[in-house]
C-alpha cells in the first residue's frame, strides 16, 4: 500500500514528479501553487518514506548547489500508482509457464499483442495522420495507466513517452512483454513504420520513451480467420 494515501498534497507532488521526472523544490512550489517551505516539508517526508530522493547538482564554481527530487524505483514507490492487478497477472505467468513451458508464455504474450493491436486499431481512423494515430495510442496508454504523453520532434520523427509502467512486476517475472509493447505499437502505427525503445524502465530509467519514425504508413489487411487457425 503507497505510504501517501489519504495525502492529497503528498499525492500531487508524487504525480508532478512522476510526470517530470527530476524537479526543484522551487520548481514544484511553483507548479503546485504552494509556498517552497511547505514543498520542502513534503519533500523530507516523502524521502524519509522511501518514495522520493534527490541528487545535488551544482551550478559551477560559483553559487550554492541545489537539489533536484525524482521518484525512485522500488516497489514501495511503484505502489502509488496503478498496477493493473499486478499479483493476478504474477500468478497468471507463472500458471502458464508451468503448464505449457517458456514457449507457452511467448505465445500468450503473442495473443495478448494481437488483440490489444486489433483493439487499439479498430479505435484509430484508418485516413487519420501519423500524428493523430501517436497522439491515440498515447491516450489509449494513459488510459491503461502508463502516464503516456508525446511530441513531435525537429526532424518529423515523434517521441512517445510512459511515466509508469503498470505491469513493472509482471514484466520483471515475464521480460517478453516489453518486447510485445514494441510489436504492438508497430502493429497499431502502419507497417513498415519504425519504433525504437530510446529509454527503458527495466534499464534503470526513469521512464519508458519510444522514438517513432515518420515514414509512410499503411494499415496491413487483417488475416482471415481461417489463416489463425
Amino acid at each position: 500500500m503507497c505510504p501517501t494515501a489519504g495525502s492529497a498534497a503528498r499525492d500531487k507532488i508524487l504525480l508532478s514528479l512522476k510526470n517530470s521526472g527530476p524537479t526543484s523544490a522551487s520548481g514544484l512550489a511553483g507548479e503546485l501553487g504552494v509556498t517552497s517551505s511547505a514543498i520542502r516539508q513534503q519533500l523530507c517526508e516523502l524521502e524519509a518514506d522511501g518514495l522520493i530522493a534527490s541528487e545535488e547538482l551544482r551550478p559551477g564554481t560559483v553559487g550554492r548547489p541545489h537539489k533536484r527530487w525524482h521518484v525512485v524505483s522500488t516497489a514501495e514507490a511503484n505502489a502509488c500508482f496503478p498496477d493493473s492487478h499486478a499479483s493476478l497477472t504474477l500468478a497468471l505467468i507463472a500458471a502458464a509457464r508451468s503448464a505449457f513451458g517458456e514457449d507457452g508464455v511467448q505465445k500468450l504474450v503473442a495473443e495478448r499483442v494481437k488483440i490489444q493491436t486489433d483493439e487499439y486499431r479498430e479505435r484509430i481512423g484508418q485516413d487519420s495522420t501519423m500524428a493523430e494515430r501517436v497522439s491515440s495510442l498515447a491516450e489509449f496508454r494513459n488510459d491503461e495507466g502508463y502516464m503516456s504523453g508525446w511530441a513531435q520532434e525537429g526532424d518529423g520523427t515523434f517521441l512517445l513517452w510512459e511515466n509508469h509502467c503498470p505491469i513493472c512486476e509482471a514484466a520483471t517475472e515475464c521480460p517478453d512483454l516489453c518486447a510485445g509493447e514494441i510489436d504492438l505499437f508497430r502493429g497499431v502505427l502502419g507497417d513498415g513504420v519504425s519504433v525504437e525503445r530510446v529509454e527503458f524502465i527495466g534499464d534503470g530509467d526513469r521512464r519508458c520513451a519510444y522514438r517513432i519514425d515518420s515514414a509512410p504508413i499503411a494499415f496491413v489487411e487483417k488475416p482471415s480467420q481461417v489463416a489463425h487457425e
